[in-house]
């Protein structure tokens, strides 16, 4: 299980569901493209709902947090391809 002190800041975090759509598309993107992330399943992790709802202000996912404080709640493909090139995330 992972502990809010178990995440590194420096990576990507998504939190997102194995049921829900978006969050497989947008997980499959990340793995793709070869980046260094950190998923929180959230039928998992005891409090993932209420840290994600308290990151985005919603109870949509997924919610992807990047390494320079900012968040996606529900992004497109094109969205979340454009920030990670931003950030530099790494390309497969």
């Amino acid at each position: 299980m992972t502990s809010p002190s178990d995440l590194n800041p420096a990576r990507i975090t998504m939190y997102g569901a194995e049921w829900c759509i978006d969050c497989r598309r947008s997980k499959a993107l990340l793995d793709r493209r070869g980046v260094d992330y950190e998923y929180v399943d959230l039928m998992v992790v005891e409090d993932g709902a209420d840290r994600a709802k308290a990151i985005s202000g919603r109870t949509n996912i997924p919610v992807v947090v990047f390494p320079d404080g900012t968040h996606f709640t529900e992004p497109s493909d094109a969205e979340l391809g454009a920030k990670l090139d931003e950030v530099g995330a790494p390309t497969a």
